[in-house]
């Protein structure tokens, strides 16, 4: 597997790895710079040269992964016979100098509904490196002319066209999803709440309405069996309570910002850990 497959693998997974790149290569070296090495916790593509240069990158690469690092690193290592070797001697008389990146897991966001205030969202959150899944049971919302504000999106967008039971896309979110629920239609809305209750691999459900519109859900989600402490892990409203305004890109900003600060949190948490 080449080394842009295998790091498109592990964002697909939502697995951590590192890549290892040779920055400079002096004297007799096995690879020239520019050659890639893609290491996660158990598993290996590319290469940077074999032998204890690649045994000496990869272990270094682990313990970044252990540490759960965001900053790269660089690791100068001599192929020299006087060298001290870990791993077996290489004396091909040269020094690598092995630049190491770590790849983080992008956080996940789900918008079920991308009317004014979802394409909105979808516009503040599409300029962040995540994976942005769209979901609409209207295809005219989902429009290719009508995404295209998103054709330089940093952001990997997952277009979901569900005309039929938009619920069903919960089960196919990848762990660690934030989800959230502003569709247009308020049956919609607690059908999609109902899935996601139950569901065991979502990072937080968030969901736009009134006080009023929550009082029924929370009523008619008691009445579907689940449990109140549940229900109440629900965050609504959402967005920053500081930042008020109903305009659509107000509410967008708002929700925005409040999603940030929870990767910032999971972020720190996972480092701590």
């Amino acid at each position: 597997m080449r080394w842009e497959q295998a790091v498109r693998r592990l964002r697909a997974e939502r697995r951590p790895g590192v890549l290892v790149t040779v920055a400079a290569a002096r004297g007799h070296a096995p690879r020239a710079a520019g050659a890639k090495l893609v290491v996660a916790a158990d598993a290996a593509w590319g290469t940077v040269g074999g032998g204890n240069l690649e045994a000496v990158a990869t272990e270094r690469a682990r313990e970044l992964l252990a540490a759960g690092a965001t900053d790269v690193a660089l690791e100068t290592v001599a192929l020299s016979d006087r060298a001290p070797y870990r791993h077996g001697v290489q004396c091909c008389g040269g020094e690598v100098t092995l630049l190491l990146e770590p790849l983080a897991v992008v956080p996940a966001v789900a918008v079920f509904g991308v009317g004014h205030v979802g394409l909105e969202l979808a516009r503040v959150l599409a300029r962040h490196d995540l994976d942005l899944h769209l979901v609409d049971s209207r295809p005219e919302q989902l429009a290719a002319e009508r995404l295209a504000v998103l054709d330089d999106a940093v952001a990997d967008v997952h277009v979901h066209r569900v005309p039929v039971l938009p619920e069903l896309v919960v089960a196919e979110l990848p762990p660690g999803t934030h989800v959230l629920v502003m569709t247009h239609d308020h049956a919609e809305d607690v059908a999609l709440c109902d899935a996601a209750l139950r569901a065991d691999h979502l990072a937080s459900v968030g969901l736009i309405g009134s006080a009023g519109k929550w009082a029924r859900f929370t009523a008619r989600l008691a009445e579907e069996g689940h449990d109140p402490a549940r229900v109440a892990a629900i965050r609504t409203p959402i967005g920053l309570p500081e930042l008020v305004g109903k305009e659509p890109a107000v509410i967008a900003v708002s929700v925005a910002a409040d999603l940030l600060q929870r990767f910032a949190t999971e972020r720190t948490d996972r480092a701590s850990v």
